[in-house]
Formats: C-alpha cells, structure tokens, sequence
C-alpha cells in the first residue's frame, strides 16, 4: 500500500504527491540482472523487492498504479532550488519572446505601410492577428502537453515559431506578411498557457509567488521592449524588414533555450514513462499504470475532446473565471491598443521619430518593473495568511496587490487620456505610462496566482480561459483605436479604455470578499470547508466527480 507523511510548510513533497515505496513484483524481480532496472534520464534505479508495494495485482484489468517514492529524485517537486530556477528563467524568457515578437512589429508599421502601399488599418492587422493567434494555439497546445509532455510541446512549437518570422524578412506583399504573422502567433502561444502549469508542476503554493509573478510579467514588458526596438530599427538604413530578423534571431536563441534547459515537468507523463519501463522490465508479465491515467483514456482524440472545451466551458459557467478574464482582458488590450495609439498622439501630433515614439513605451516598462519589485510583498502577506489558516491554501490572499492595481489602472488611463494634446509636454503623457504598468504587472500576477490556487489541478484551464479572452479582445482592440482617436479626439478615446478599467475595478474586492463562497459553489474549485488530503484522490476522481476538492496541482 501506498505510504503518506503529513503535509507541512516545510516539506518538499506537494499536497497532490501521493507517496508510495517503489517496488516491483516477485516475478518481476527474478527476470531482474543483478535487482536493478536502468530507468530516467537522472539514471534512476528501479529497484526490486520480494513484494509488490504498488496497489494493483498486475493484470490489465487491475494494474500496479504507479507513484512517486518518498523524496524521489525524479519528482519535479524535489529538485533543487538552483534547477527549478533555472527552468523558470528559461520559461520567463520564452514568454517573454513570444510577446516581444508581438510588438516588434509595430515599430515599422509606417515604413512598412509606404513600402508595400497598404492602408494602416492593414498593417496593424499584423498585430491582431498575431496576437488572435495567443488565443487559438492554447486550445491544441495544452491537451498535446498533457499527452506528450510539456517538453516536446515546447520544443516543437518554438522551432516552428521561429520560422515564421522569414515570412515577414523575405515577403514580398501584404497576404504573406499576415498570414505568417497569424501562424507565428498561433505556434507562439504554447508558453502563455503551459509555461504555468509547468511552474505549477515544480513549485508548491507557498514557495511560488515570485515564480508566478517573473511569468506573469514577462506578456507586459516584451510588447513595452518591441516597439523601442523595431521603431529604431525601422528607421536606420537596416529598414524595417530587420525588425523580423531579430525576432527570428531571438525565436532561434529561445528554441535552443527550450531543448538544452527545460526538461520535462508534467508528473502524468514522468509517471507514465516510468509506468512504461516497469511493464517493459517485466517483460510485459504484468502491467503497469500511472496513477493518473487509471479509468482514463490517454488517446489523441480523447484528450482534445475532453480538454479543448473545457476553457470555454468555464468561461461560461465558472464566475471566477468569467469575470478575472473579461478584467484582464480589458487591461491587456488596453496595452495593445496604444501600439495604435501612441502613434497618433506622440508621432502624428507631436512630430516624434518611429524611434522616438517607441521611446514613450518606457514608462509603462518602469512600471512593470515597480510591479514586479513588490512580488516579496505579495508573499510575505499570502504567507502570513497561510499561517494563520493552519497552512492551507488561502486563493484570496493573492488579491491584496490587485486590488491596488485596481485603483491605480484607470487613473493612469484618465491620465494620459487627458494629457495627451499639445502643448502640454510630452513627458507628462510619458509619465503615466508608470502608473498603467504598474498595475497591469500587479493585476496579472495577482489574479493569475489566484487562479492557480482556486482552480488547482484545472489551472492551466483556467488561465487558458483568459488567455483566450484576451487575444480575442487585444486582437480587436488596436483595428478599433485609430477610429476612436480620430472620431472622439485623444482625451475622450483613451476615456473608453479608463471607463471600461473603472467598471472592472471592483472585481478583486469583491472577490477578497466573497471568493470563498463563489468557490464553495464551484464543482471545479478549490473548497475551504474539505480537509488537506494527504493522500489526495487522482486526477481521474476529479473527472468523474468522486471528491469535491481538487489539489493544488496544476496539470492541464
């Protein structure tokens, strides 16, 4: 039978890791040379003893269910400190990349538009639909990682990504130019959802809030960078094709970064691989199964079925969810339609440089950086609210930066909204940046943390959820701004964006507030009122509704 220790603050083992003495059968062990089977890439000894300790008989209709030894090596929990991150690091940076590529663009869009004689409406279409393309990819790009890793998902996506910005190098006209723009977005955005959940994998509650916050930072300062870099680009003898060289450079250096650094995280997969050699070991006398996939169909079409409508069904029937998306949503678009916006307010009417008018995104880039230099903060108040719940998970306690951020997004909206005309001077607009990328840094990682601690083993869902949303929403909004600054004047445009920040603001409140109770209705969510497991159910008693709680793990 498995084993189980006590779950504490101090302990390595996560609350979903189900510990069991790894040992293979009698028969197993006399076809064993000398009572060891290689197994892992960390080279780790299968060992044999006299008796099975899994559950299971063998057969394929009761098989050994595999789980981690106490304190195994291979578990993504255990590893050290220096290697997870490293890993997180890497993961910060490709989210980062992805988002870069997103804004690099824009910086030559007026050199671009006079060279292949198209409107700008057109050229901004290389924004939208590569940021459309964030919101289609996740759909196949989770379920796959699921199936098949999270590692080879990466790989794959990242060597296909880079490829595609030749087609903006070396094209010729406007079709090809966008379409590639669509797909480089649709094999980019495997990190934006299951960069997440390989955190999640390897960094408990408690220890991962500085983590969270690298990577929900990283889709904010990448488009803040892109523009500084492609507007001066644009602008030397190099032109603006080279903009699309250096993001084919940067996809190349991340998809190295992908096959040296990132091993696999996903703990289904490592135990089916492990599931895998210890049925080969025996010589396929009996069988054996991870954990995860008992009463499980681990089939291509199965999972896509099951998992690509599952961000849609919960944006339809999960309040947390709905309302956490349309909130970011609303403030990640926002950023996304100054790519239209501060050329007409900073080029147009203040006769900047594309160079100079990508300069005026560095405001938002300190900003971002304030945000993430209260990540500590953050922690030490979630810890102390752990501390007083005897340990346990407390989702609300990550709301506390949010709801500053609330307060402070349309008030920087409002800002710049009505300091934008002439002659008040430029760097008052500049300014505002600041406060605006303040709180979207602090928005994100807060209520992206909270997701992961509400919906748990379903987080990667769930994020999946406002990711969607907000490629949708970010992919309309810079086709819409032009026309609004056109028809409405700078002041009352940017207005739209600060009303729409303002009917959201509540949104964290109320949630700090009544949080608890929306989840205690939630068939997905995490429950206050359910003990800690310390031999929590699988995933597969999560799908067929056995257990009303589900761990803190996320894995979709």
């Amino acid at each position: 039978m498995a084993t189980s220790v006590p779950m504490s603050q101090a302990t390595t083992l996560h609350a979903t890791d189900e510990e069991a003495v790894l040992r293979l059968p009698h028969d197993v062990e006399r076809g064993a040379p000398d009572g060891t089977e290689r197994g892992g890439p960390a080279g780790k000894s299968l060992k044999f003893a006299s008796a099975s300790e899994y559950p299971g008989s063998g057969t394929r209709e009761d098989p050994y269910r595999v789980d981690w030894d106490i304190g195994d090596a291979d578990n993504p929990f255990n590893w050290s400190k220096t290697r997870k991150w490293m890993i997180t690091g890497q993961l910060a940076l490709s989210t980062f990349t992805v988002s870069f590529c997103s804004s690099c663009y824009s910086g030559g869009l007026a050199s671009m538009s006079a060279e292949l004689h198209i409107s700008q409406t057109i050229a901004i279409l290389g924004v939208s639909l590569y940021v459309l393309g964030f919101g289609l990819g996740p759909l196949v790009f989770a379920p796959l990682g699921e199936l098949y890793g999270r590692r080879i998902v990466f790989v794959l996506t990242a060597s296909v990504f880079m490829l595609f910005h030749l087609g903006g190098a070396l094209g010729h006209n406007a079709a090809t130019i966008l379409s590639t723009r669509l797909l480089a977005g649709i094999f980019g955005s495997a990190p934006l959802t299951n960069a997440g959940g390989a955190l999640s994998d390897m960094w408990v509650a408690r220890e991962r809030g500085f983590a969270t916050s690298l990577y929900g930072t990283a889709p904010w300062m990448g488009p803040v960078l892109g523009p500084i870099v492609g507007g001066w680009v644009s602008q030397s003898r190099l032109g603006w094709r080279f903009s699309f060289w250096i993001m084919f450079i940067v996809s190349a250096l991340n998809a190295l970064s992908y096959y040296f650094l990132t091993p696999e995280t996903f703990g289904p997969v490592l135990l089916r691989r492990r599931a895998r050699r210890l049925t080969k070991a025996s010589g396929r006398a009996v069988l054996f199964v991870s954990r995860f996939d008992i009463n499980r169909s681990v089939s291509l079409s199965a999972v896509l079925k099951r998992d690509m409508g599952r961000p849609f069904y919960f944006l339809f029937t999960e309040p947390i969810v709905l309302l956490l998306a349309i909130y970011i949503a609303i403030a990640y678009a926002t950023l996304y339609a100054f790519f239209a916006a501060y050329p007409i307010v900073f080029q147009e009417r203040r006769g900047f440089s594309e160079g100079e008018g990508g300069l005026a995104f560095l405001g938002i880039g300190v900003g971002n950086l304030l945000g993430i230099s209260l990540a500590p903060i953050q922690n030490k108040l979630y810890w102390r609210a752990m501390d007083r719940n005897d340990g346990r998970t407390v989702p609300e306690a990550r709301l506390y930066l949010p709801m500053v951020g609330g307060i402070f997004l349309p008030i920087s909206l409002f800002w710049f909204a009505w300091t934008s005309d002439p002659p008040i001077p430029w760097i008052v607009p500049v300014l505002a940046g600041i406060p605006f990328g303040f709180s979207c840094a602090i928005i994100m990682q807060g209520l992206t943390q909270y997701l992961m601690d509400a919906y748990s083993i379903y987080c990667a869902s769930a994020i999946a959820s406002t990711v969607i949303l907000r490629s949708v929403v970010a992919a309309i909004f810079p086709l819409i701004s032009p026309a609004l600054y056109h028809n409405l004047g700078d002041a009352w445009a940017c207005s739209v964006f600060a009303f729409l920040a303002s009917a959201c603001m509540p949104v964290p409140f109320l949630f700090y507030k009544y949080g608890a109770w929306v989840r205690s209705k939630s068939k997905w969510a995490l429950r206050d009122n359910v003990p800690i497991h310390t031999e929590p159910p699988s995933r597969a008693d999560f799908d067929d509704k056995k257990v009303p709680e589900a761990s803190e793990k996320a894995v979709v």
